[in-house]
């Protein structure tokens, strides 16, 4: 499929037909209840950061869906740390976003921001080559209170 074949399937007699809700979700100023995405770029990577986002069993229906990464922030330290976030990621991905194919990841400690908070940066850099997308970019803030 071409980008041309993707932007017309999004436009349906001169509008713009809506693909997926924008998240974090919000009331339309326009069409509609929800703001919504118009652009299947955009609407997946807002899709893959929700998935990076999301640990298992916080999503009704889909136990296993997410990456899971959260439990993770604890074992910052660790030398496996990167090696079983990648683990993680690549299993979410070839389940629930097989489309996208991961390049690179990084891991920035940010430390203790606030007293009993760890926080951890990640930024996972991917190809869409279906669209003909390359060398996108997401990065996501985890932070657990012990």
């Amino acid at each position: 499929m071409t980008n041309v074949e993707v932007a017309d399937q999004t436009t349906i007699a001169g509008r713009v037909t809506p693909i997926g809700i924008m998240t974090p979700v919000q009331y339309s100023t326009g069409d509609g209840l929800f703001a919504m995405h118009t652009d299947v770029v955009k609407n997946i990577q807002d899709n893959f950061k929700n998935l990076l986002l999301t640990n298992h069993g916080e999503r009704l229906g889909l136990y296993d869906f997410g990456a899971n990464l959260r439990p993770l922030i604890f074992e910052l330290g660790k030398a496996d740390f990167d090696a079983i976030a990648i683990r993680r990621i690549n299993k979410a991905i070839s389940k629930y976003m097989p489309f996208i194919e991961p390049l690179t990841f990084e891991t920035f400690d940010d430390g203790m921001v606030e007293q009993n908070l760890a926080t951890v940066r990640l930024r996972v850099t991917y190809n869409i080559p279906r669209l003909n997308v390359y060398e996108k970019g997401i990065e996501i803030i985890l932070q657990a209170g012990g």
